[in-house]
């Protein structure tokens, strides 16, 4: 089960990428790589899927990918980071890792 959890967080790392890239992308290879990021990106999510509930495994997903989205666009690209987003990013992580732990395991 841990596989399926790694492949989740990897998934999440990659809706980053292509998010950032659906901003910031102005070449053909920027593009391409956006492309390659979401497939890669549901590829991963639909994998991790088949043996996790899809419900906590799309929250987590989006969760995941909501705050690297956040952190990243803070850090690359300067966008300000106030006190209440760092906060309510807080609150979401609790609220992806109290998912990930009530979430019970199927061998399957």
């Amino acid at each position: 089960m841990m596989k399926e959890w790694s492949l989740l967080v990897v998934a999440a790392v990659f809706e980053v990428m292509w998010v950032i890239g659906l901003k910031h992308a102005s070449t053909l290879p920027e593009w391409g790589l956006t492309v390659v990021a979401i497939i890669i990106s549901f590829g991963l999510l639909i994998r991790s899927g088949k043996n996790l509930p899809v419900g906590t495994a799309y929250a987590v997903f989006v969760g995941l990918g909501t705050v690297g989205t956040v952190v990243t666009d803070a850090f690359l690209f300067g966008q300000p980071l106030g006190l209440l987003q760092v906060l309510f990013i807080g609150l979401l992580l609790v609220g992806i890792i109290g998912l990930k732990q009530s979430t019970k395991e199927e061998n399957g």
